[in-house]
């Protein structure tokens, strides 16, 4: 079995179909799929499991915490190494489907825990300039993982039966139930054995900490998940921030920047994640520190426009978002120079003087569609200039006036 890395195109040249696995189990490092995997390594037959027909996936988003990916390579790969469990770690190439995916590893002695590919998620939101969204379905973890796995799957079963196990827990049946409902790979058949056991989350972390002694097994999420809120396990994630101040501050930077350009791109729906953390604490002062730390770089002056506009039916469109770096400087600098052309014309500036953020609404956002928002800002340049598709000619239509630009070149 190779253990290179080993680049396949979009249609997977290279990778063809076998008759030798009929069982795919989904691992995300978390405790629940890591206590099936454990569980079922004591008695593979016992639990149905053929190991030499049966492949483990993983796929690398690239912001796992550290502790998840530590304990891992701990305590889980030198089981699978013990049982010659095929592990094949994948990741996406690239923001468009196109680019294909990597097979970061294919092993069944595998040495270490891969965590990113040539593409990550955190570039993704970074590079345009906003935070996962809580509304609707889990777009980023279906991109990054969903994706990945079934198109390594589509190429290896070419569509003959296989089952597809999935780490659910029993309290949380009712993901069962759209997975089986979204599942598009065909001949699958998804098991979820923890629901079956009547494994809910404590049993899970009971099972772990029986087996290796650790007390508490570790959710697996991005370090910028939107999502430990909805969980209910916020107070857990702000400790586990606390515990790394550099991933903090990386991940405030993160939201900042997408705040910047949208203030209603707070990471936790109506919370942000910078509010959350209190300045007279010395733990919560440390994450902040970070998060100046990371502001410490080339700032850029951006023009976003927005529209919100409504299809034929009355229903609401996909946001429309067009954002274009005007000037490259320091924060303070474009600052001031934000401030003399918004008074040239009338128009009132936002300064953020604590991070340095300073903002002018040409076209603050409306109560109700269709609308129109455009807006000057300044922000960590790492935002690209990024148009949708057939956006001017749109924003063309709906404005009947988009003479009103404010000669910031």
């Amino acid at each position: 079995m190779p253990s290179a890395r080993t680049t396949y195109t979009p249609a997977l040249p290279g990778l063809t179909a076998t008759d030798d696995i009929d069982t795919v189990i989904n691992w995300g490092l978390g405790a629940d799929s890591t206590a099936y995997l454990a569980k079922m390594l004591t008695d593979p037959a016992g639990h149905g499991i053929d190991l030499d027909r049966t492949v483990v996936l993983y796929m690398a988003t690239g912001s796992e915490w550290p502790e998840t990916r530590l304990l891992a390579e701990e305590f889980m790969l030198p089981l699978l190494r013990e049982h010659g469990v095929r592990f094949v770690q994948l990741a996406r190439n690239g923001h468009l489907a196109a680019d294909g995916i990597t097979v970061l590893d294919d092993s069944r002695r595998p040495e270490r825990l891969h965590v990113r590919g040539a593409w990550t998620l955190w570039e993704e939101m970074e590079s345009v300039g906003t935070v996962p969204q809580q509304a609707g379905t889990r777009k980023c973890s279906l991109r990054a993982k969903g994706d990945v796995g079934d198109r390594w799957i589509l190429a290896i079963m070419g569509g003959r039966p296989f089952r597809q196990i999935i780490g659910f827990n029993a309290d949380e049946a009712g993901r069962c139930l759209k997975d089986q409902a979204n599942s598009k790979l065909p001949g699958r058949t998804g098991e979820f054995p923890l629901v079956d056991w009547g494994w809910g989350r404590a049993e899970c972390e009971n099972y772990l900490f029986e087996r290796f002694g650790v007390r508490r097994w570790p959710k697996s999420y991005c370090t910028f998940c939107c999502y430990p809120i909805s969980m209910g396990s916020l107070p857990v994630h702000m400790e586990r921030m606390r515990t790394h101040p550099d991933i903090a501050g990386e991940v405030l930077r993160l939201e900042y920047t997408a705040m910047s350009l949208n203030p209603n791109a707070r990471l936790y729906g109506r919370k942000s994640l910078l509010e959350l953390f209190d300045p007279t604490r010395e733990q919560d002062r440390a994450c902040l520190e970070a998060f100046e730390r990371e502001l410490d770089m080339p700032w850029a002056l951006y023009r976003v426009r927005q529209l919100f506009l409504l299809s034929a039916d009355g229903s609401n469109r996909p946001v429309m978002r067009s954002t274009e770096r005007i000037d490259l400087g320091r924060p303070q600098q474009l600052a001031r120079k934000l401030v003399r052309a918004s008074q040239r014309h009338g128009i009132d500036v936002e300064r953020d003087h604590q991070y340095g953020r300073a903002r002018a609404w040409l076209r603050p956002r409306g109560v109700a569609r269709p609308m129109a928002e455009e807006l000057f800002t300044t922000a960590p340049a790492r935002v690209i200039d990024k148009r949708d598709k057939n956006f001017e000619k749109q924003w063309q239509a709906h404005l009947a006036d988009a003479s009103a630009q404010l000669p910031l070149t």
